[in-house]
């Protein structure tokens, strides 16, 4: 079975991440989002609405899973029998990154192969912390992200 997880922490999922699983899904037998626990990162979402959020986002997609890890992405990897890992590029300036990222990844577990992949044109520009401050500043993120996560972000600050 080809299996593979796309790691982030998705605070929120928006329609540049649905665009790439949907591809990467049509490529493997499963696709898992893999959602981040990072002590570190006070994100605006809680661990759990970002699961359900995903969850919600993607229920058009038959191979599509969501889940969490805390630690090492290749670890959780390992762990679930995933073969690879799949990571957005949206400008030559998130290469350098991710491509240091792949290669310790690589040296960590060569089993588990990373590739990138670029969303449509149309979402190229998106990033989560830039839907959360069109949200916030009361901008219409409609365009951006699935009607779940527009919904969350406009409760989220209009309280």
């Amino acid at each position: 079975m080809r299996k593979i997880i796309y790691p982030g922490t998705f605070d929120p999922i928006h329609n540049g991440h649905i665009d790439i699983a949907t591809r990467a899904a049509k490529l493997f037998d499963e696709l898992e989002f893999v959602v981040a626990v990072n002590a570190e990162k006070t994100p605006l979402f809680s661990i759990q609405k970002r699961l359900s959020l995903i969850q919600e986002s993607i229920k058009h997609l038959n191979n599509v899973k969501v889940s969490e890890f805390k630690g090492l992405v290749v670890d959780h990897a390992d762990k679930i029998d995933a073969n690879a890992i799949i990571r957005g590029l949206r400008h030559v300036s998130d290469f350098e990154f991710e491509f240091q990222m792949a290669m310790m990844n690589f040296h960590l577990n060569d089993k588990i192969t990373s590739l990138f992949m670029m969303p449509d044109e149309k979402f190229i520009h998106l990033n989560s912390t830039v839907v959360k401050d069109v949200s916030k500043n009361g901008g219409d993120v409609s365009a951006f992200v699935p009607d779940c996560v527009e919904k969350a972000l406009f409760i989220k600050y209009s309280s």
